[in-house]
């Protein structure tokens, strides 16, 4: 199972819609057949793996991640497959998370006799698709915050200049978190600051699928940015206001830039929640949050960080430095969102830390 979840991994940030999923066929010992989901979410591990174990497959055992698919879409179902090709035996980790189809799968494969294990190491397959099951039964994707700051918590000079804080390690780690996410968000501030492209330049990584996202209420995103400039090449989605004029929206719509209105709001907590469900709906799992201390105070302050991607250069820029998150409004310890340390360790001359929230 270990070997099917190295697998599923290598589909995180190219899948969505759809889950990141890995499958083995075993056969007397010997692995025969492999495969994860393909980019865009088709075609699936299942057949993958079962094309290369061929007719190998026959008096098999298959592990996979998460309980096959049991409905017809742009291909036949996976538990039919597995069952035409003679598979005797089947491990999975978890249950659909969709009610609507949760544990029909596992119940197909009942039905044509094959032997079903259900549960083996799920929490580590819980984790890989966390994203998955956040946006199934949460309506959200999951957002991963990364920040890059010095010891004392700050990414930029009171002047704004924040370039070379940490070094090119982490940077280059920066493109590799890019890439195993759906989707870059960051707020206005940020696009205005350092005009960034938000892609990933790791070779062989395609950006035509990842969308990057912009957090601008104002519409201040300027058209000449390297966002906008890019938009035909790699999708850019701006989250803005639906009360400006048409006519303005319009000139980013004939840019290539594909805009979620939301209602004007209170610029408070529920336009922030409001705006993941809009890109939960867009089916989007996993998204990096690269914005500044506003975009992390607020989404901070409504609880939807999920993980934290921390960057520390061994420098101090002291008081009056801009820091990584803004006011909490926190009034007693007992408010503060508290996140448990999963890794920790040097990269090049800094330090990195990745931590998740504990609920």
């Amino acid at each position: 199972m270990k070997v099917a979840f190295s697998l599923a991994r290598r589909g995180l940030g190219n899948v969505w819609p759809n889950p990141a999923v890995g499958c083995i066929i075993v056969k007397n010992g010997r692995i025969v057949g492999r495969g994860w989901t393909q980019p865009g979410g088709r075609p699936h591990a299942e057949a993958m793996a079962l094309k290369q174990a061929g007719k190998k497959a026959a008096g098999s055992t298959a592990y996979v991640n998460l309980e096959p698919c049991n409905h017809t879409g742009k291909s036949p179902p996976c538990t039919e497959a597995l069952i035409e090709a003679g598979i005797e035996e089947i491990y999975g980790s978890l249950l659909d998370p969709d009610p609507r189809v949760s544990g029909t799968g596992f119940e197909r494969l009942k039905k044509a006799e094959l032997q079903v294990n259900i549960g083996l190491l799920s929490e580590t397959a819980r984790e890989i698709n966390e994203g998955f099951f956040l946006r199934i039964n949460e309506g959200r994707p999951f957002l991963t915050f990364k920040t890059a700051t010095t010891i004392d918590g700050k990414i930029a000079t009171k002047n704004g200049e924040s370039n070379g804080i940490t070094g090119k390690e982490a940077r280059s780690f920066t493109h590799l978190l890019r890439s195993t996410h759906d989707a870059t968000l960051v707020g206005i501030g940020t696009a205005l600051a350092d005009n960034p492209d938000l892609t990933s330049r790791l070779p062989g990584v395609d950006n035509k699928r990842r969308p990057r996202i912009i957090l601008d209420r104002g519409l201040r995103l300027p058209l000449d940015s390297r966002l906008v400039m890019s938009a035909k090449e790699a999708p850019v989605w701006l989250i803005t206001r639906n009360d400006h004029p048409p006519s303005k929206l319009q000139i980013y719509k004939d840019l290539y830039i594909d805009l979620i209105l939301m209602p004007p709001g209170d610029t408070g907590q529920s336009d922030i929640v409001s705006a993941m469900q809009q890109l939960g709906s867009r089916g989007l799992t996993r998204i990096l949050v690269e914005g500044g201390n506003h975009v992390a105070s607020s989404l901070f302050a409504a609880d939807l960080i999920d993980q934290l991607v921390w960057f520390r250069a061994p420098k101090i820029l002291g008081n009056g430095a801009l820091s990584a998150i803004g006011n909490l409004n926190i009034d007693k310890l007992s408010e503060m969102p508290i996140f448990v340390r999963q890794l920790s360790t040097n990269i090049g001359k800094d330090f990195l830390e990745i931590l998740s929230r504990s609920r």
